[in-house]
């Protein structure tokens, strides 16, 4: 059946518009003034076969996505990847080594089933993903003070990726 699932998936350039990319980028954006952390998306619409035959699950590919992207490259180690995989309904957060014990792992993922139930709720994907966003700038924010000078720190860019 996620052989199926995934031959059939949408393309994500199909499920997110370029306003709405637009938009969950402003929304990266606005959130990183307020913390010192840095936020990235990376939406994969379906598995390749190779991927599918070792059976990588969605955690797996949102690990690989954090390293290929280089969430961990950030100062202080306070990257954070939302990852999401379409053809599996799945969401994943991966949170660089210098947030833990600031932000547990069921913070993340009370984020994380938030937005699959407003998704479920028919809220259009793009909003859900933007309001789990702000949510995770939210934990940020009680954590990580911004810098001084109220700039953003810049290393990540705020586009999502669409791998």
């Amino acid at each position: 059946m996620r052989w199926i699932r995934h031959l059939c998936a949408p393309s994500a350039q199909r499920v997110f518009t370029q306003a709405s990319l637009d938009a969950i980028s402003q929304t990266i954006a606005e959130g990183e003034r307020r913390h010192g952390g840095q936020l990235v998306l990376a939406v994969e619409a379906d598995l390749g076969w190779r991927a599918l035959a070792r059976g990588d699950t969605p955690r797996q590919r949102a690990e690989r996505a954090f390293a290929l992207l280089k969430v961990w490259d950030t100062p202080g180690n306070h990257g954070v990847l939302l990852y999401l995989l379409l053809a599996d309904h799945a969401v994943e957060v991966v949170a660089d080594r210098g947030l833990r014990g600031r932000i547990t792992a069921q913070q993340w993922q009370q984020v994380c089933d938030r937005l699959c139930e407003r998704v479920r709720g028919r809220m259009p994907l793009a909003e859900a993903v933007a309001l789990a966003l702000g949510e995770m700038s939210d934990l940020l924010a009680g954590v990580l003070p911004p810098a001084e000078d109220g700039q953003a720190c810049e290393g990540l860019q705020d586009q999502p990726h669409l791998l």
